[in-house]
């Protein structure tokens, strides 16, 4: 899932692109630093987005760490077996390890951080199937009643904290888990710096050379290149907007296309906003936008329109599926008037600044616009922006989606109706029957119907798919980051840069 929160203010910058830490410059093996173009909301181990979540790596460690293809890799588990029906897994965990309060890492802790999920945080209906045993004190038994074919990805979600930090009602003043680094509290600024110390006695230090990690909040990407290109920072994601800034001016940069911009219809039975629930307004929301132009000027080339959400290459996706809506305001208009809706209707549109978006959200406003859907951007900010996200309250978020390498779970996230960007959480039966078929289907199986599911979901438009474009990431060439090992394909994650 990608997840973004608060645009700090630009007048901030200042104090957050001067000069490198005392304990080294950017660039060298002392020291890491890395920009980020949004503040860390709090420290609480269940609202830590996936999308420049270096801070919750840093500090955080999980059960396992899933791979680029989502494959369980050890992490806090050792080693591990799951059942062949994809009902449960048993996981032994490395001895020895501690939380940062010196409390252990042990079975009992593992169940504290699972059941802790379970009731807390927007992905909280992801865990709460899960049923936890402790054989001993390093053994930890999940169970579920049902197959769960995501059952890995679902435990490299669970963040790992210290039972008493969890119970103490405090947990997002400062973070007490079992990472490879821990927060040093004296060398942070909430809002501008973060610093972060190694733990040497983290069970994988091999995997984190640094010895500090320092992270820059610079919510304005021209400042952050000026900052990488200044040494100030080793690294900073760019969008097509500077891309070629970047390039020209030596700095490395790796590419991953693994996203949708789109409109998420979330309210597709019109239970909030009527005119939703017809497919003839959902169709004319699609065809009102110039994918090609948008593509080739607000992307710069440097995307590729899409009548689908699903990444380039995964299970679900349809190679050389044609537009069924293409460009063409007149039907549009036609299909408005066909449902009752030639007036249009109010559509309020949640919207985070500074994430890629800020150039497409008066491209909403105006081609909608022209089917008199009167688009009223409500933006959001502060530490409960996600929360407010992903409430419900606004039934079609606007939003640049990561897709994960395991197209189910894209399925999981944005089409089941616990999925946690599916925000109005509404049922379907076709949905329903193809997914109760995925869980036991044999690997080529599963490819048929994940694709039937994906060609059902774009015939009745629960989304406006506007361009299949990547993130891109700008970094400086003395420093080694390894082809990015994100499932979610948005960034290099933490244990990459080397």
């Amino acid at each position: 899932m990608t997840t973004t929160m608060s645009l700090a203010a630009l007048g901030a910058l200042s104090g957050c692109t001067g000069g490198s830490t005392a304990s080294g410059k950017a660039g060298s093996r002392d020291t890491l630093t890395l920009a980020m173009s949004q503040d860390i909301q709090g420290w609480d181990p269940t609202s830590q987005p996936a999308y420049q979540g270096w801070g919750a790596s840093a500090v955080y460690d999980s059960l396992f760490r899933c791979d680029a293809l989502g494959k369980p890799q050890p992490a806090a588990a050792k080693s591990w077996t799951f059942k062949s029906d994809n009902t449960g897994v048993t996981v032994h965990l490395h001895p020895g390890m501690k939380f940062s309060d010196g409390t252990p890492v042990n079975a009992a802790a593992v169940k504290a951080s699972i059941e802790y999920a379970k009731k807390h945080g927007g992905s909280a209906a992801r865990f709460a199937p899960m049923t936890v045993t402790t054989p001993d004190d390093l053994t930890v038994v999940i169970s579920e009643t049902t197959p769960n074919p995501l059952l890995a990805l679902r435990l490299c979600e669970v963040k790992m904290a210290s039972p008493k930090y969890l119970a103490s009602g405090k947990t997002n003043k400062a973070p007490v888990g079992s990472g490879p680094y821990t927060l040093d509290q004296a060398a942070t600024t909430s809002g501008s710096v973060y610093t972060f110390t190694k733990n040497n006695a983290y069970w994988d230090t091999k995997s984190y050379p640094y010895k500090k990690l320092v992270i820059k909040v610079i919510t304005n990407e021209t400042a952050a290149i000026n900052a990488l290109k200044t040494g100030q920072i080793d690294g900073t994601l760019v969008t097509q907007a500077t891309y070629s800034q970047a390039k020209a001016s030596g700095m490395k940069i790796q590419s991953v296309k693994s996203q949708v911009t789109r409109m998420l219809i979330t309210d597709h039975l019109g239970k909030k906003i009527p005119a939703l629930g017809s497919l003839d307004v959902r169709r004319a929301m699609n065809m009102v936008f110039d994918k090609e132009a948008l593509s080739k000027n607000l992307y710069r080339g440097l995307a590729n329109p899409t009548a689908q959400i699903f990444r380039g290459g995964t299970d679900a996706y349809i190679k050389g599926l044609k537009d069924p809506y293409p460009y063409n305001v007149d039907a549009a208009k036609k299909l408005m008037a066909k449902a009752g809706y030639a007036k249009g209707f109010d559509l309020e549109v949640p919207f985070l600044a500074g994430q890629n978006l800020d150039s497409l959200m008066p491209v909403i406003k105006q081609q909608l616009g022209l089917i008199n859907i009167k688009v009223k951007q409500v933006t959001l900010s502060g530490p409960n922006a996600i929360t407010e996200l992903l409430s419900g309250k606004y039934p079609v978020p606007f939003w640049q989606l990561g897709n994960y390498g395991d197209s189910r779970q894209d399925i999981t996230d944005y089409l089941l109706p616990d999925g946690i960007w599916n925000v109005e959480h509404q049922k379907d039966a076709t949905v329903a029957k193809l997914w109760k078929k995925i869980l036991s289907d044999t690997p080529e199986q599963s490819v048929k119907d994940q694709q039937a599911l994906n060609r059902y979901v774009v015939d009745q438009a629960w989304f406006v798919p506007l361009a299949e474009t990547g993130m891109f990431y700008a970094y400086n060439p003395k420093i080694n980051i390894r082809p990015s090992t994100d499932p979610g394909g948005l960034h290099p994650v933490l244990r990459d840069f080397q």
